[in-house]
This record gives C-alpha cells, sequence and structure tokens, in this order.
C-alpha cells in the first residue's frame, strides 16, 4: 500500500476513488511513565517513554486506516492527515486520529 500526505503520488496516475478511510486509537499513558515523564521535563531531555507510546498509537491508526482501505479495494491512500489530541480526565489518555482518501493507482 503506498501512502502519501500529497493529492497524488508522484509517477503514478490515480485510477478510481473509493472513498475517505480513517483510523483511530487511544491509548493511556501510565503512572510511571508520566512520573519519569515529569522529572525528564524538570532535568531535560526527551521522554523517550512517551514518545514510544506516540509512535505505537500512530501506527495503529496507519495499519486500522490502509486495512479499510484494503477493504475497498484501494492499493493506495493519498491527502494523509495525523492528528493527535489529549483526552479524559485530566488529559490521560491520548488520541491518534489519521484520515486520507483510499485511490487505485
Amino acid at each position: 500500500m503506498l501512502l502519501s500526505t500529497t493529492p497524488q503520488i508522484e509517477g503514478y496516475q490515480i485510477r478510481e476513488y473509493k472513498g475517505i478511510v480513517t483510523g483511530e486509537t487511544i491509548i493511556g499513558a501510565n503512572f510511571l511513565k508520566d512520573i519519569f515523564a515529569g522529572i525528564r521535563d524538570i532535568v531535560g531531555g526527551r521522554s523517550a517513554s512517551y514518545e514510544k507510546v506516540l509512535r505505537q498509537a500512530k501506527d495503529i491508526a496507519m495499519n486500522e486506516m490502509m486495512e479499510r482501505a484494503q477493504e475497498m479495494g484501494a492499493n493506495a491512500i493519498v491527502g494523509i492527515d495525523i492528528d493527535y489530541e489529549t483526552i479524559g480526565k485530566d488529559n490521560s489518555m491520548l488520541m491518534v486520529a489519521t484520515s486520507g482518501t483510499a485511490v487505485v493507482i
């Protein structure tokens, strides 16, 4: 499956538009990660534990979107957008939503 954030893929002609596809995931950040991330914020540096969770959430949402596109008979997704939000009590949950247009190239 070819993926692109642009409306077209260079070198390919879109033969058919299948429709909009989405993928969503919500992941909770656990208590220990919050503590270590808070310490990291105080002393500086990157929070590897949060970065790992963020990548996992994005990968899950992207895979879900690709599965939906394949079910529609698409072999590519163009115009992909990835949104990140914190939700829930005390913003303790991370939501990643992906969307794009499933196409046949």
